[in-house]
């Protein structure tokens, strides 16, 4: 699950920089997209606090998978202690 969320940061971080890089290109060569270097810098801010927050919720979910996992094992080991108490 962890693993798509980082893909989505990645692919946003990309698009952020691409943003960033055609905020600095003079608006000649830009036919037909929007030249206001303005907006090209809000876009890439954007999609660069939206990679961030996507990454964040990645390391957070994988986190919580690690406990996840954590927990069942020491519950796992916990059972197999106890039945081998019971059989003595």
């Amino acid at each position: 699950m962890s693993r798509n969320f980082y893909i989505l940061a990645a692919t946003l971080s990309l698009f952020a920089i691409v943003s960033g890089a055609m905020s600095l290109l003079p608006s000649t060569l830009q036919p037909g997209l929007p030249a206001n270097g303005t907006l090209w810098r809000t876009l890439a801010l954007i999609l660069l606090l939206a990679g961030l927050a996507s990454a964040l919720i990645g390391v957070m979910s994988n986190l919580f998978e690690q406990v996840d996992r954590h927990s069942e094992e020491a519950r796992r080991l916990a059972r197999q202690k106890r039945r081998g108490n019971r059989s003595l």
